[in-house]
């Protein structure tokens, strides 16, 4: 029997050290009380979405933040990170001629696994920041005390965002006829936004044809508006089972704090607690699956989380590194195949390329990066079945938190913009970099 609570009943990881239980179930009480975030109509519109990308007819983009910020917030930040997905899902879609499914790491991503439990900030042992849906991250003991209120803030920002991102997917913003607006002044300078630029005319040439023929592009859905779906980690079980509800009219329980939600490599333990949640609830699913991962244990888990093998339904998120990529990913594939597992294969290209360059900073290099989503293609042409998506981290901030791009960011640059709180962000120009090389990848496949 599932509940949204069974999961209590479980081993559990990842979780803070809450000092005060009783404030943590006053917070989830609260949330119980809140409206959702989402609506059971809409995931279900994801999920049919997904089941195109799980028959081989489209492709998913998942991305956004490593985590969201509650200092770093306004409505620039919004904008202009779903400026890069844009931006992004035109390249890909114009390039490649396949659909792109937008699905942002957005609107709830606040919390984050750590592999210690502690980490060392100027020279003092203080508890690793796991998020500040948890804890802010100032490098104090005062500071990195976890606090049970933020569960509220989180949702009271989620819902914020929330309401902006359907503004401007539904409003206007996002009309094909704007494709020139999404190319920051930073990124139009370079050389990939003036490839985007060039993208971005022959659109518009396209739709100023369809307009002298007659049709009236302000009555078609489909230029005038995008549909973008929210996505978050699962981390928190508190958290997001106290924002689940049932649903009288499919008889189905929905986590409506997001429209689909992951489990990390870190939590896919299989009879632990994050794993029970997700088999229950009705909204897309993804795990993330690393290098360790065997195809007996990747089984058990398709077996959990989609037991009656319903297209889309559950999205395997691949990170293995660049240089594992090639020799850990096809026995999984083969075994889900074979298997008869109706899943989405998406590249989480960014975790298992991560290192801490010689001046300290945690970064990664976009040509590892472009090389594990090149090996991902490679497994899965040579297996007859389809990359079905990449799962990325980026902002649509100038930073310099990643190495490489066709303007260089070097070892010696990471501190002149290194804003994020947590993992290293592509900037929006190595985001769009990166969407060329996967449009080029997906016209092979």
């Amino acid at each position: 029997m599932w509940t949204p609570d069974s999961w209590r009943e479980l081993p559990i990881l990842q979780q803070p050290e809450w000092e005060d239980q009783g404030q943590v179930e006053l917070a989830e009480k609260e949330l119980v009380a809140l409206p959702p975030l989402v609506y059971p109509a809409e995931i279900r519109d994801l999920s049919q979405q997904l089941a195109v990308a799980a028959k081989g007819k489209a492709f998913v983009l998942q991305a956004g933040d490593c985590a969201e910020s509650f200092h770093d917030y306004s409505v620039d930040t919004v904008r202009n990170k779903l400026k890069v997905i844009l931006q992004m899902a035109v390249v890909l879609t114009y390039s490649s001629g396949v659909p792109v499914i937008k699905l942002g790491r957005i609107a709830g991503q606040f919390a984050k696994p750590r592999s210690s439990a502690t980490e060392n900030v100027m020279g003092q042992d203080l508890p690793a920041f796991r998020g500040h849906i948890v804890h802010d991250d100032a490098p104090t003991l005062d500071a990195r005390r976890p606090d049970p209120h933020r569960l509220i803030q989180a949702y009271y920002q989620s819902a914020a965002t929330l309401n902006l991102l359907r503004a401007l997917t539904k409003g206007g913003f996002s009309h094909l006829s704007q494709v020139h607006t999404w190319n920051q002044e930073f990124v139009a300078t370079s050389e990939e936004g003036q490839r985007y630029e060039a993208v971005a005319f022959e659109i518009e040439r396209a739709l100023k044809f369809m307009a002298a023929c007659g049709i009236d592009l302000n009555q078609e859905q489909h230029l005038r508006e995008v549909n973008f779906w929210t996505s978050h980690e699962a981390l928190l079980l508190g958290y997001d089972s106290s924002l689940t509800r049932y649903d009288r009219a499919s008889g189905q329980y929905y986590d409506l704090s997001a429209h689909s939600i992951w489990i990390g490599e870190r939590t896919r333990a299989i009879g632990h607690a994050h794993l029970e949640f997700g088999r229950g609830i009705a909204n897309p699913v993804g795990c993330k699956v690393g290098p360790t991962t065997t195809p007996s244990e990747i089984l058990e888990i398709c077996e959990i989380l989609n037991p009656h093998r319903i297209p889309g339904k559950l999205t395997l998120i691949s990170r293995m590194g660049a240089e594992q990529v090639a020799s850990k990913l096809p026995p999984l594939v083969k075994a889900v195949t074979d298997a008869g597992h109706p899943v989405v294969w998406s590249c989480d290209p960014m975790h298992g390329n991560t290192f801490v360059s010689e001046n300290g900073f945690k970064t990664r290099n976009l040509e590892a990066v472009i090389a594990e989503v090149a090996g991902f293609f490679r497994v899965h042409r040579k297996l007859g079945t389809w990359p079905g998506g990449i799962h990325v981290e980026l902002t649509g901030e100038d930073v310099t938190e990643c190495l490489g791009g066709s303007r260089q960011v070097s070892v010696e640059d990471l501190d002149t913009a290194y804003n994020t709180v947590c993992d290293p962000r592509l900037n929006a120009r190595q985001s769009l970099d990166l969407a060329y090389r996967v449009a080029e990848m997906l016209i092979q496949s």
